[in-house]
């Protein structure tokens, strides 16, 4: 069993993995945000390398995204995060322990080439921002939890594993938490937030004894709409908790939002927090991911 292990590579891992959507790293922030709208799927992938050189740049539509200042404009390499090797590329001959050994020096998403029995010499990628082929090739990545859900089905390998405690194989962090009294602003919290999805974690919620009593998690960040920068930029970090773990908002809350906005006089995040909320409260958001 341990030598079929050793003989895995990463394109068994692959199959059944759809294919990234690309993105230039010369596109705006606004492109992106166009592009994740018209996507299927909650994030893109950013390539350094231009792959639109020979079409022109297409239009930002202006009924798809509204323009909210000067941000949008931006190169999205602006959101590329600071940390290096968190994306890292593989062949898909590669063996499994070299995808482990990327993983442990801190690799967080493997870009491995799409094996296909169809000949793709005759694919010609169009110029669309949002497109799945990179240089006529379909490229998909695995994430840590794939790898781990992958050994972990095959805990046979690994006897000695489930007798042992959570605590003695090492794998819980106490030394890095990252934590917010709930009292404080939401706002405060942004920078945890940060960090959060580097370290792929939660940010703690806890009393002024230091007990836990939430979490404000990445993953439930991407399931809300574009309303949640309101709240998190108005309310308490135990409010913002609140709304963001309870499906769709409390309607207390989506008063107490607005009422914020209104004294701060931020008229325009107000109109777009009822727009949002007189559409679904709860629709679905999307984020990046960079390459």
């Amino acid at each position: 069993m341990a030598v079929s292990l050793l003989a895995l590579e990463v394109s068994d891992l692959c199959l059944g993995k759809p294919a990234l959507w690309s993105l230039s790293v010369s596109a705006t922030v606004g492109e992106a945000l166009s592009a994740l709208r018209r996507s299927s799927d909650p994030y893109l992938s950013v390539w350094s390398c231009d792959h639109y050189r020979n079409a022109s740049r297409s239009k930002l539509d202006v009924n798809e995204c509204r323009c909210i200042g000067r941000a949008l404009g931006e190169s999205v390499s602006v959101l590329l995060p600071k940390v290096p090797g968190l994306v890292r590329h593989l062949e898909p001959n590669a063996s499994l322990l070299e995808a482990i050994d990327l993983i442990l020096e801190g690799a967080q998403n493997l870009v491995v080439p799409i094996h296909s029995p169809l000949s793709r010499k005759k694919l010609i990628p169009k110029p669309s921002s949002n497109s799945t082929l990179h240089n006529n090739r379909e490229y998909c990545w695995l994430t840590q939890e794939d790898i781990i859900r992958y050994l972990l089905n095959c805990i046979g390998l690994f006897c000695p594993i489930p007798n042992h405690t959570l605590e003695s194989l090492n794998i819980i962090d106490t030394k890095s938490i990252l934590a917010l009294c709930y009292d404080e602003p939401a706002s405060a919290a942004l920078p945890l937030i940060s960090e959060s999805l580097v370290k792929q974690t939660s940010v703690a919620i806890v009393d002024k004894d230091g007990k836990l009593i939430g979490e404000i998690s990445p993953y439930i960040l991407n399931s809300c709409d574009e309303s949640v920068a309101a709240a998190i930029a108005t309310l308490s970090a135990g409010d913002f908790m609140a709304y963001i773990d309870c499906g769709d908002p409390p309607e207390d809350l989506i008063r107490l939002v607005k009422e914020r906005l209104e004294e701060r006089n931020l008229g325009e995040a107000l109109e777009l927090l009822e727009e949002e909320s007189g559409i679904s409260p709860s629709s679905s958001c999307h984020h990046l991911i960079f390459i």
